[in-house]
């Protein structure tokens, strides 16, 4: 690093990926703020700043050999699993300021010798302690899958044997009976037995009144009068809920129901063409129900505005995802489970596939991917 990109980013604060300290005389501070970077996407610690003026303090040679071997120590024995930041010293008028680069860990979640997980909070840190942003930690490194979670209260009993009978000898040309298998046995074999309980797939695929048990994980949908969401002038307000076939196909003939039609070349008394593509719109809202963050106990929301169509999944992009990507067909999957049983019984290819295909269908689509807000939004503007 040259010495104005240095002065520039003093100049500029400290920000998420930027962290200033005078010095470090304990390995555990320096290790939590390792872990925090390691486990935020990375970032640089510059030591030898004044973190309250960003002014230079300086390091001597002494304290800059002192220094390495703390971070040497630190990141080998404090952080949990261990990392390589990597360092860099910057000779300057007021001596040397240590630059300490932590990457974006690839084994995320880290935490420190006592057991802390660390992550950024603006510029400062702080302890990740909730359950579900643990679990999503956890998800992202793809330790644990939402989708396999059991769900306590639903049991082989909860299966809809009237569906899924029917399904198996569809998607394997046999039928159950030719198994010759106990039940369970037969569901922990298709990964969707969980302890005894049905896992989160298995429940919203395949269970009776998963809603009654999984109440937050619905479709919540809106058409409202104007171009924001109001309580008081709204056409049309549903909960959606079921099997994911259900809700799926209830979810689209909602948000079509409440677009214009245009009659186009069709005789009088034909339905008309939807300003959206239907397919299109299957897209995006099987997208939204395979590919959303099961560990957020909220529901996807379906808004028909008079410009627009908004489909709203919680849990922003996984991993290291972007929109730029999605939009080049890049692809993460979530709910790997899911997702092996969504696309033989939902318009949904997986692959990356159906964004570009919406795309195509319906060019005036914008993606936004909130990581503050953990949610994820396709917007398909309306013609008129």
């Amino acid at each position: 690093m040259e010495f104005l990109e240095l002065a520039q980013i003093l100049a500029s604060g400290e920000d998420s990926k930027h962290q200033f300290k005078s010095d470090f005389r304990s390995p555990d501070q320096l290790a939590a703020e390792i872990v925090a970077f390691a486990n935020s996407g990375g970032g640089r610690i510059f030591i030898g700043v004044d973190d309250k003026t960003g002014l230079i303090s300086g390091l001597d040679s002494a304290g800059v050999r002192r220094l390495n071997m703390m971070i040497s120590n630190a990141a080998s024995q404090n952080v949990r699993p261990a990392i390589n930041p990597a360092t860099e010293n910057i000779a300057t008028g007021n001596g040397i300021v240590l630059i300490v680069a932590v990457p974006s860990g690839p084994n995320r979640p880290y935490q420190d010798k006592d057991g802390v997980f660390w992550v950024k909070n603006g510029a400062d840190k702080r302890k990740a302690t909730s359950r579900e942003e643990l679990q999503r930690m956890f998800q992202e490194s793809d330790l644990i899958h939402a989708d396999e979670a059991r769900v306590s209260s639903m049991t082989v009993a909860d299966l809809d044997m009237d569906y899924f009978g029917p399904f198996f000898s569809r998607r394997y040309g046999k039928t159950l009976e030719s198994q010759n298998l106990p039940l369970p046995q037969l569901l922990r074999n298709l990964n969707l037995l969980n302890g005894g309980c049905l896992n989160l797939t298995c429940a919203i695929v395949f269970g009776k009144n998963a809603g009654a048990f999984l109440p937050a994980f619905i479709v919540k949908a809106g058409a409202f009068d104007g171009v924001k969401i109001s309580t008081n002038s709204y056409a049309d307000a549903r909960d959606i809920a079921g099997k994911l076939e259900d809700v799926f196909g209830r979810t689209v003939d909602f948000v079509i129901a409440n677009l214009h039609h245009v009659q186009g070349n069709q005789g009088f008394n034909s339905a008309g063409i939807p300003e959206i593509a239907r397919e299109a719109i299957e897209e995006i809202v099987a997208n939204a129900l395979v590919h959303r963050d099961y560990f957020v106990s909220a529901p996807v929301r379906a808004f028909v505005f008079r410009d627009r169509v908004e489909i709203v999944s919680p849990g922003h992009l996984p991993n290291n995802l972007r929109v730029e990507n999605i939009k080049l067909g890049n692809s993460c999957a979530r709910n790997p489970t899911l997702a092996s049983f969504a696309n033989h019984i939902i318009p949904y290819r997986g692959y990356g596939s159906g964004i570009l295909r919406a795309m195509e269908l319906h060019p005036a689509i914008e993606f936004i991917d909130d990581r503050d807000g953990n949610t994820f939004t396709a917007i398909m503007r309306r013609g008129g």
